[in-house]
């Protein structure tokens, strides 16, 4: 696979948007090839959260045309021990440091061979101990555009360090998942996917316990419910979300990345659920 004709690079950091950060590294890209076309999918990711920058990442890398390059930095350990890297899929390039930022993509895609980056002649002179973005990862792309082979900036890596994320768990009649994200509405995204809520409550009635509220069923989309109120849904993720109806799921509900979010089997009219009526059933023998 080679980048595109007109080569597209994205772009995803936890710089912000106040300092040079982010437009240093694009004029570093630019000034290697003018003709690139760099995206920005986001530089809004906390600092410092690989994981967030996964998942965003993770949702986003696929709607691009084949031959991009995701050059994604959120990197605490700048500077340290952990490798630069390069990635080469069956559609996609990624660049950025080996803290597991890639991983979540890379469950969609299937990797053809992987580089840590060493050949200096594709660095800027000076490197800094506090921005690989500009001074590394930055022009490696922009040269990679030009149709330079994968192969040639650097040596060959068998494995990638690869981040988890918590599985929801069913006991009986409940299921505990949580929040993995919040997005910039204040919706709560959590760890729940479809499959995993239909093999939990089979077809029964069911009520998600969050930490200020109950809600007792699903909606289609944001437009339903009552102005102020908690809804649940799949969102365009495919993960169960909590939302406020024209509001602020965070704040209404004052919960964060890592709360958790219940769901159980709602009783029947005798208080009971099916679990504890089967219990009780008794098959009685006739005598004698």
């Amino acid at each position: 696979m080679k980048p595109l004709r007109s080569p597209i690079i994205t772009l995803l950091t936890d710089f912000g948007i106040k300092d040079p950060y982010v437009a240093s590294m694009k004029g570093v890209i630019l000034n290697i090839n003018p003709d690139c076309q760099v995206v920005d999918i986001t530089h809004q990711i906390h600092p410092q959260d690989i994981t967030e920058g996964a998942i965003i990442l993770a949702h986003s890398f696929s709607y691009f045309p084949r031959g991009t390059i995701h050059l994604a930095v959120v990197d605490p350990e700048v500077g340290g021990a952990r490798n630069p890297i390069l990635i080469v899929t069956e559609k996609f390039f990624f660049i950025g440091p080996d803290n597991g930022i890639f991983s979540l993509a890379l469950r969609e895609e299937r990797m053809k061979s992987a580089y840590v980056l060493t050949e200096r002649r594709f660095f800027l002179p000076e490197i800094s101990s506090t921005f690989h973005g500009r001074d590394i990862f930055a022009p490696v792309a922009g040269h990679l555009t030009l149709g330079i082979p994968p192969e040639a900036f650097g040596r060959r890596m068998d494995s990638y360090k690869t981040l988890k994320l918590p599985d929801p768990i069913i006991k009986r009649e409940h299921l505990t998942g949580e929040v993995i994200h919040v997005d910039a509405f204040g919706n709560l995204i959590t760890n729940i996917d479809r499959m995993t809520l239909s093999q939990f409550h089979q077809g029964r009635p069911f009520q998600i316990r969050v930490k200020k509220g109950i809600i007792s069923t699903l909606s289609k989309g944001y437009w339903e419910g009552i102005k102020g109120d908690p809804i649940a849904l799949f969102g365009s993720w495919g993960f169960l979300e909590i939302a406020v109806q024209e509001g602020n799921a965070q704040k209404r509900l004052q919960m964060k990345k890592g709360d958790k979010v219940f769901i159980e089997k709602r009783r029947d009219n005798r208080g009971k659920t099916q679990e504890e009526r089967d219990k009780n059933k008794k098959v009685t023998q006739p005598s004698g």
